[in-house]
């Protein structure tokens, strides 16, 4: 478990995170979510004790980060601006990981055979490309084998068939019981890969949750029809309390305000043809661009 109490920073008059307190626990894939800006990268390297807090608390189980003996061992990392040095080779960057953290030598091999790259072992890292550096890295999160894992936009430079090696990694991990937050700007993905949410904007937090509630709670849910009368049937819905009736790029109507059993009965009565009705949630990123354009929810679920 990784806990985050009232944390604050700030860079001379700007507040760059502000009072933010959270839990990420054990067993499940919890998504870091916010806006450009919002604090993530801040808040990721207060909770890996590279950044001191102003004031609040960071802790690993029940330790800070920099009270680690061995803090590969407990926790694996990956932050977007890290890089091993440009003149070193792969297996380089990771052994000398290993010896410093004392994790057995073949893990070394275990971990360049696990993210593809021991074809490229003794390659020095300068001459990697993105997706390869990033799978470095990768393997210098798992090289301890930690109950905690933190990663900052792990998908970057991936190509689809690393994508899917990774979401597959990273619910099997929570599925052992290990503690997994991961920040992403792809949303498709995080809707993928997420069970839990931590949404935070301009430094505070905006919502804990499930995926989900998240959806349920702040999304946007409509009935879609299908009808060869569109604009008597917009007519006949807002007359009848919608709260707005919008025309989709293929023709289809989306209603909002009214649920589908409503929506049949209105165009039923007024003898409006319905070719299709079904009723739609909101993806992960147009819940979250709506959440964060509205400026948030104070009240946290």
């Amino acid at each position: 478990m990784m806990l985050a109490e009232r944390l604050t920073k700030r860079y001379g008059p700007a507040t760059v995170v502000d009072d933010l307190s959270f839990t990420v626990r054990p067993g499940v894939v919890t998504g870091f979510l916010g806006p450009n800006g919002a604090g993530k990268s801040t808040t990721m390297r207060m909770m890996l004790g590279l950044t001191r807090p102003d004031s609040g608390t960071a802790t690993v189980g029940v330790r800070p980060y920099r009270d680690l003996t061995y803090p590969l061992r407990h926790v694996g990392a990956l932050l977007e601006t890290s890089a091993p040095h440009r003149g070193m080779t792969a297996v380089g960057h990771l052994s000398w990981l290993a010896r410093s953290n004392r994790i057995p030598r073949r893990r070394v091999d275990e971990m360049l055979d696990a993210v593809g790259l021991t074809g490229a072992a003794r390659q020095r890292v300068g001459t990697f490309s993105l997706g390869m550096g990033q799978r470095l890295g990768l393997a210098a999160a798992l090289l301890g084998d930690p109950p905690v894992l933190v990663l900052d936009e792990p998908v970057n430079g991936l190509d689809a068939e690393g994508i899917r090696w990774l979401r597959e990694l990273l619910r099997a991990k929570a599925a052992e019981g290990r503690t997994v937050l991961v920040s992403s700007h792809l949303m498709a993905e995080m809707a993928q890969v997420a069970d839990e949410l931590i949404v935070i904007s301009r430094g505070r937090l905006l919502a804990e949750t499930s995926v989900s509630e998240f959806i349920g709670r702040h999304g946007r849910t409509f009935v879609r029809v299908r009808t060869p009368e569109p604009l008597r049937a917009a007519q006949e819905f807002q007359a009848q309390g919608a709260a707005s009736v919008r025309r989709a790029a293929d023709g289809g109507l989306e209603v909002d305000g009214l649920p589908a059993g409503e929506v049949n009965r209105i165009a039923a009565a007024a003898g409006v043809p319905v070719e299709e009705l079904s009723t739609h949630t909101g993806s992960l990123e147009e819940t979250f661009l709506k959440l964060v354009d509205d400026g948030g929810d104070p009240t946290h679920v």
